[in-house]
């Protein structure tokens, strides 16, 4: 099995931001100004959780759909630990130096069950859309026109994710019509970051694939969610190959 030199890293950076989007982000909601829309409310982790994406297309693009499932269990595994650590920490008896502070711990970290439930099913079904379209269309374009698939699969994993949060968080809570109109708020919200972020994904890729000699195809992988495997198939670009399909998908 080969070793990589920034799997590692980049693994770690996707379960980093995946955590302190989904404990710190939903603490506050601001409000942005839009010229000719007006005010509008949003949770703050938006701004953050699309990089999570970003880090899951960088995996995916030059590691392989089957190394960035497991990073995806592996965020949702750390997430479902946070989400029982907050809810343990938030329920133990506060001391008394501590009683003032334990109504904004709850604040803060004390997301109901049904919320930190969609939250981690929404994510865990997203990022594998996101995953699975991204590898399918790079077979499809013959490794061409990067921007395409980083977009059109976040495009389609951000719409399951924000479909099935705020339809499983605040269904019966919000009328259908809010529901609606919040996933669509969010949903653009967090795809828009990806066409932003798009010439760093170009840097991020290029750099990865001429620093690993990998530039892995997903022809013969086993696309169920339900498995840590790797497969030791070569279906991968190496050598001067690599450098030159980066080359070109940058010049499309």
């Amino acid at each position: 099995m080969k070793s990589y030199k920034y799997y590692d890293l980049i693994l770690g950076a996707y379960v980093c931001v995946l955590l302190c989007a989904n404990l710190i982000g939903p603490s506050k909601v601001s409000t942005i100004h839009l010229p000719w829309i007006g005010s509008h409310d949003y949770v703050a982790g938006v701004l953050f959780f699309p990089i999570s994406y970003f880090f899951g297309d960088v995996l995916t693009e030059v590691y392989g759909y089957a190394r960035d499932r497991r990073a995806v269990w592996a965020g949702f595994v750390a997430l479902a630990f946070a989400s029982v650590m907050a809810t343990v920490i938030v329920q133990l008896p506060p001391a008394d130096i501590w009683k003032d502070k334990q109504a904004a711990v709850a604040q803060v970290f004390g997301s109901t069950p049904r919320i930190a439930a969609a939250s981690m099913i929404a994510f865990w079904c997203g990022s594998f859309v996101n995953s699975f379209v991204l590898a399918k269309m790079k077979l499809l374009t013959r490794g061409r026109w990067l921007w395409m698939r980083t977009i059109g699969s976040t495009a389609c994993g951000e719409l399951v994710d924000s479909g099935l949060f705020y339809t499983l968080a605040f269904s019966g809570v919000m009328s259908p019509a809010e529901v609606f109109s919040v996933t669509a708020a969010q949903y653009v919200l967090k795809t828009s970051w990806e066409i932003v972020a798009t010439p760093l994904t170009y840097k991020l890729v290029g750099f990865l694939k001429r620093a690993e000699q990998e530039d892995y195809y997903d022809r013969d992988t086993n696309f169920t969610p339900f498995s840590l495997e790797v497969s030791r198939a070569g279906s991968s670009a190496r050598g001067a190959s690599v450098l030159e399909s980066s080359g070109v998908d940058a010049q499309h």
